[in-house]
């Protein structure tokens, strides 16, 4: 199998890095990433100027554009025919609501809607990642959905836990991403303002992703492209 991999942190970030590994150990791997970070960008595409494009190394693209864009490239002239694409890992969450807002998710919502099955990889954060650890903890959630039969126009969204226990396994929950929104708080200075809201202290839904996650267990949910949220 051929697997494109595309994130939104950058193509020297270190979750692509993990996720490479991973991905390399069920196909054929080629990286199409951006060049800077885009977090939170959503679906924003390049549509108006030139993309200029790097093969950094054998297999490896440097995109200066969006994850969207990274996806797009991919499939119609860097990677063609690939069996699937995988996002991320992206190092934060992309629980409930960040769904609308998320790099990440924007491209493997792109994927599927060009018909290709995809999975957008997160770990939620509470201190510094062990990507050898998030490894291992993923392997079998992605073995567990290549094997599930597709679902045309539906990504799946995979967010790992950070408890403070280093058990390679963890509870596994597929689950609907919560509808409730992030807190809205924001510091003045003079005529400039900058959002303070706690992310760690976001609205939990009981049985629904962030809560899941929050709680220690790997959250995964299947998302129609039609809707980012039930």
């Amino acid at each position: 199998m051929r697997c494109l991999l595309v994130n939104d942190d950058g193509i020297e970030a270190p979750g692509l890095a993990a996720l490479e590994r991973l991905a390399g150990e069920i196909g054929e791997v080629v990286t199409v990433a951006p060049g800077r970070q885009y977090s939170a960008c959503g679906h924003q595409t390049t549509t108006k100027e030139p993309i200029p494009v790097a093969e950094v190394a054998p297999g490896r693209f440097r995109v200066s554009g969006t994850p969207v864009d990274c996806v797009r490239l991919g499939l119609t002239a860097l990677a063609p025919k690939p069996g699937i694409v995988l996002a991320g890992i992206n190092p934060g969450g992309n629980l409930g609501v960040d769904l609308v807002m998320s790099g990440t998710v924007a491209a493997v919502r792109e994927a599927a809607l060009l018909g290709l099955p995809a999975i957008a990889f997160s770990h939620y954060l509470s201190g510094p990642p062990d990507w050898d650890l998030a490894i291992t903890r993923l392997r079998p959630v992605l073995l567990d959905l290549l094997a599930r039969p597709a679902a045309p126009a539906t990504f799946w969204n995979v967010n790992l836990p950070h408890p403070p226990s280093d058990d390679p396994t963890l509870p596994v929950v597929h689950c609907a991403p919560d509808d409730r929104p992030l807190q809205i708080a924001f510091e003045r200075n003079g005529d400039t303002y900058r959002y303070t809201g706690n992310y760690h202290a976001r609205p939990r839904t009981p049985g629904r992703d962030v809560d899941v996650c929050f709680g220690g267990k790997i959250a995964v949910s299947r998302i129609s492209t039609a809707s980012p949220s039930p």
